[in-house]
């Protein structure tokens, strides 16, 4: 029961990356088709403009999900992978103890930046 559960959250997770992934591809690489998102005009990568974005709520907290479900659906499949090669017990809490503890770094530096870029 366990690992379908971990499993519907690694579907999902690839559902939210395919929605904020699109969002990102969308606002990063059409800025010339939808300069929305672009208040200094010019380029999506213009500093005025990321500037502008990161100082916002909205674009941090979807760039901090983004990264939270893409940690999860990358490790858990890596972890499925790994399992998969009929490592033994030990092996399998070992993989699990560095999977888990090598994406909450991984996570805790992503968040941390993305919220300094907030200016918070």
């Amino acid at each position: 029961m366990r690992e379908t559960r971990f499993w519907t959250w690694h579907l999902l997770a690839g559902i939210a990356i395919l929605i904020f992934g699109g969002l990102h591809m969308i606002v990063m690489h059409l800025d010339g088709i939808l300069g929305w998102f672009n208040p200094a005009g010019g380029s999506a990568l213009d500093w005025a403009n990321v500037v502008v974005r990161s100082q916002g709520f909205l674009f941090p907290v979807v760039y901090i999900i983004l990264l939270g479900v893409t940690l999860f659906h990358g490790f858990y499949g890596l972890r499925n992978i790994l399992l998969e090669l009929g490592i033994g017990r030990c092996g399998r809490v070992t993989v699990n103890i560095l999977l888990v503890g090598g994406g909450i770094v991984l996570f805790t530096i992503g968040a941390v930046a993305a919220i300094k870029a907030m200016g918070v």
